[in-house]
């Protein structure tokens, strides 16, 4: 539904592939549903075009106020709709996956969620690069003192649960 406002041509082929692959992994998901057994398409493994380069720093930006009309619709709105619909999506098939009864359909979705975490960060990729989603760059003093703030845990923790 919002291919049609997309103005940036990266954005539109990131929206196209995602949709594509995200069509084939409901397919599969709706064969497995009907037949408990094991889809004529397996799972498959995204691959985002993005790097893995994140900008730090912020910069100044006029503020933000929500979209009242179609005609407001822009990429930045767009890339985080879909960052939205890719972390809800996520979260369910995990849940899901945790309740599925059905072994190869708990499969699928397990095997789903690492290609809806890759979706989400490809978008998250975009966003950083536009400056629609920035990230504070953290004085070399305060990140040293988060990093410092955590410990171990004592004593040898390879032993595994007890019950």
């Amino acid at each position: 539904m919002y291919d049609q406002h997309i103005q940036d041509p990266e954005l539109k082929s990131i929206a196209q592939r995602q949709k594509t692959f995200l069509s084939q992994m409901y397919n599969t998901i709706v064969e497995t549903l009907k037949t408990g057994q094991t889809p004529s398409v397996k799972t498959q493994s995204y691959q985002m075009t993005e790097n893995n380069t994140t900008l730090y720093g912020m910069q100044p930006s006029q503020p933000k106020a929500p979209a009242q009309s179609v005609n407001e619709l822009s990429d930045q709105c767009i890339s985080s709709f879909m960052m939205g619909n890719l972390k809800a999506n996520a979260g369910a098939f995990c849940t899901t996956a945790l309740e599925t009864t059905n072994p190869v359909l708990r499969r699928v979705f397990q095997d789903s969620i690492p290609n809806l975490i890759e979706m989400a960060y490809e978008i998250y990729q975009y966003q950083n690069k536009n400056h629609y989603y920035q990230v504070p760059q953290l004085k070399q003093e305060d990140m040293q003192n988060y990093i410092n703030s955590f410990a171990p845990m004592p004593g040898n923790i390879s032993g595994g649960m007890t019950h």
